[in-house]
């Protein structure tokens, strides 16, 4: 994974894939994944990379910019009181061979999640996962 990816590009033209439309009867997240991916990556919202990343599109890509994010606003959030959050979670929930294959990005997400002192209960369950699934030199 790459950490300097430009963030003009679209999932699209990053991966060099054009999904076809989706069928007129998807469901609106289906649809809403497809036109995700026709965006620049650097106009998608919070909310449009966590679902991104927790439908496992994108990942690569997204990873980078979702632990900035989140590297930006967990000090924030911990000292604010109860943390929950969707970003959070779809990071926590990915594949756990994307940490073995980018073990510097596993060790950012451990120390964000090492800052935060007061969680929902479903945040630490996923944050317990993670820290399970890491690989043994993060």
């Amino acid at each position: 994974m790459n950490s300097s990816i430009d963030r003009r590009l679209s999932l699209e033209e990053l991966d060099g894939q054009r999904w076809p439309e989706p069928a007129p009867d998807a469901t609106s997240l289906v649809k809403a994944v497809h036109a995700l991916r026709a965006r620049p990556i650097g106009s998608l919202t919070v909310e449009e990379l966590g679902r991104l990343i927790g439908q496992n599109v994108g990942v690569p890509f997204l990873l980078p910019l979702a632990l900035e994010i989140l590297r930006n606003t967990a000090s924030a959030q911990a000292e604010g009181g109860f943390y929950d959050d969707d970003l959070l979670s779809a990071v926590l929930t990915v594949n756990p061979a994307t940490w073995v294959r980018s073990p510097q990005f596993a060790q950012e997400l451990n120390c964000i999640v090492a800052s935060l002192r007061d969680v929902s209960p479903y945040i630490e369950s996923d944050i317990q996962a993670f820290q399970r699934a890491l690989p043994d030199d993060v």
